[in-house]
């Protein structure tokens, strides 16, 4: 091992799961050499109520991934979820200084303070600020607008922001298991990118990430990241309606919801039932499968009308022509792009990991953690280039994102 080389660990604590990926860093490549998983206790809805509980789970989490790799991790890049991440967007314009109107570093820094500059409410800390493109007296300018010509010089940031408290509780989780937390990364994100591709997101594309817990999603314009959400919805509440409509346990709802749930009523015949277990032992019973189409299909419908509605006028069919990828693990559900399709009225598909991703790591559940490294691997890249300009402890990411 050169000194140069890192050990970078993923890590994202789930309602459900936690999930842990490990990636040797070698100054120029990033390879994984490590996983863990653990089912998650101590977190509802993507936020830890119990400490300890949580703890437990992390930290077992990433003793199995070490173990794999055969490595210690030098540190971590966490995601980020739950219904206290808020967004807003705040955009700022400058004329430009020089005599030649030609548009300096002065100019970009300038504008970029101006546009970052909104105070946020007490006991609210900034997680992301998310650049969207540069304009030129009113022209989009896909890159860096540096030694171009103009008088105006405008941009926009969309700045993620959540409580405090609760950002904090899932560092101090990492934190004692004596890892260092590099950066804060939002679950969309990391997982928006492992799905899309450069020219979806250039031609406008939703991801949305369903999780047990919560409901990630990420707009994708121009290029980059526009606008991102997340609705304390997922799974596990369509698992909690099974319970309570046909009067089961939660791991008998669980078994029902993944064997016979969907996102659209098929069932025609009300008569049509299912077995509970389908073994004929004491207990087993049987359920109509339309009522169990229809209890899972009402509440992914009601999950995408929500995201739809957080997205307001920033989505429409016509600046989302590459349509809807979903992701995570309740994305498995079958009919589920299909009933994506009906909500936002554009094509929607399952998201698949690119092709260098290994076949053990391809289920949906772990897109998050591999676009976590995926952000590691630009930080870390960043880090060691030469003349890099300072940035943001929390910005620098996105630059190019």
């Amino acid at each position: 091992m050169t000194s140069s080389t890192k050990f970078i660990g993923a890590v994202e604590i789930g309602t459900s799961k936690v999930t842990v990926l490990i990636g040797e860093f070698n100054g120029r490549e990033l390879a994984i050499i490590g996983y863990g998983e653990c089912q998650a206790r101590g977190v509802i809805k993507g936020v830890v109520v119990d400490y300890k509980a949580a703890s437990e789970s992390v930290h077992a989490a990433l003793e199995a991934a070490e173990q794999s790799a055969g490595e210690q991790i030098d540190l971590v890049f966490l995601a980020q979820t739950g219904g206290h991440l808020e967004g807003f967007y705040n955009e700022a314009a400058v004329s430009v200084k020089s005599a030649d109107n030609m548009i300096s570093p002065m100019d970009i820094d300038t504008v970029c303070r101006l546009s970052t500059a909104k105070e946020l409410p007490a006991g609210r800390m900034v997680v992301h600020n998310i650049r969207r493109p540069f304009r030129v007296d009113g022209r989009l300018v896909p890159g860096n607008p540096e030694h171009l010509v103009g008088q105006r010089l405008e941009v926009g940031y969309w700045t993620v922001h959540g409580q405090e408290n609760k950002l904090a509780d899932s560092i101090h989780v990492i934190r004692g298991f004596n890892l260092e937390v590099r950066e804060l990364i939002l679950a969309s994100l990391a997982s928006g990118h492992m799905v899309t591709t450069a020219e979806e997101r250039q031609n406008g594309v939703l991801a949305i990430d369903l999780g047990a817990g919560t409901t990630d999603f990420v707009l994708y314009r121009d290029g980059g990241a526009h606008t991102t959400g997340v609705v304390p919805v997922g799974g596990s509440h369509l698992t909690n309606d099974l319970s309570l409509g046909l009067r089961l346990t939660e791991g008998q709802a669980e078994k029902l919801k993944l064997r016979h749930g969907r996102a659209l009523v098929q069932a025609r015949n009300k008569n049509d039932k299912v077995w509970l277990e389908g073994n004929f032992a004491i207990g087993d019973r049987q359920f109509p499968q339309q009522t169990i189409e229809q209890i899972t299909a009402a509440r992914i419908w009601e999950i995408f009308e929500v995201v739809k509605k957080k997205l307001g006028a920033a989505f429409s069919p016509e600046n989302c022509a590459a349509g809807v990828v979903l992701t995570g693990g309740t994305a498995k559900l079958s009919g589920i792009a299909e009933c994506a399709a009906k909500v936002f009225g554009v094509p929607a598909h399952l998201g698949e990991s690119p092709s260098w991703v290994a076949e053990n790591l391809r289920d949906p559940g772990f897109n998050t953690a591999l676009g976590l490294l995926y952000y590691g691997l630009v930080s870390q890249t960043e880090r060691t280039a030469p003349a890099r300009r300072k940035r943001g402890f929390l910005q620098k990411l996105f630059a190019n994102a």
